[in-house]
């Protein structure tokens, strides 16, 4: 319902910020990581959300970045991972770190989260890494990467698909990046490129 809401950073708190937009303020469920980028009380914010409804709540949740908010998407779309799970995973992990933590069936990092035992871990991997599988990933010959490869960059555009990416663009993106880098570093860097 709402992209995106935009407005001053009215309060900042455990686990939420309220957005003042025209007198409005919108409480706005987030993780830590966008807690901590929110910026200084009074500040203008820009706040990337999605409304939650269920039968006897409407919650809002919202991020500081578009990468954040399509991890939260593909979090709750895992089977058993709610939208306080995907709060708690997103707390202790960027979302580079989680893409990388998927495509290299790295368990323990997600188990950092609060509340996210080991099962649910290997559920998040394995569903995201099925969904990634089925989207299409042919990527133009021009780019020069290789999509099946078992080089970082590979790994790079396995984890920007994770992200929500097109496999183009994430090939475009990490093409001219240094493939001696670690795949965190080649998806900061990409990153950077696709904004």
């Amino acid at each position: 319902m709402y992209y995106y809401i935009k407005g001053e950073l009215a309060v900042k708190d455990t686990g939420f910020v309220v957005v003042d937009n025209s007198g409005i303020g919108y409480l706005i469920n987030t993780s830590l990581q966008s807690i901590q980028n929110a910026g200084e009380i009074g500040s203008e914010i820009t706040m990337y959300t999605y409304l939650n409804v269920r039968e006897d709540s409407q919650d809002l949740f919202g991020f500081t970045t578009i990468e954040e908010k399509n991890t939260f998407l593909n979090l709750i779309s895992v089977s058993g991972v709610g939208p306080k799970a995907a709060l708690s995973i997103l707390s202790v992990v960027t979302p580079a770190q989680f893409a990388v933590a998927v495509v290299t069936d790295d368990v323990k990092t997600i188990t950092k989260a609060s509340g996210v035992g080991p099962k649910l871990a290997q559920r998040v991997i394995l569903e995201l890494k099925d969904k990634m599988k089925n989207e299409d990933l042919q990527i133009d010959s021009g780019s020069n990467v290789e999509i099946n490869g078992t080089d970082n960059r590979s790994e790079a555009i396995s984890a920007l698909v994770v992200l929500g990416y097109s496999a183009n663009d994430a090939a475009a993106a990490v093409k001219n990046i240094d493939a001696s880098l670690s795949v965190e570093e080649i998806i900061k860097k990409a990153l950077a490129a696709l904004l």
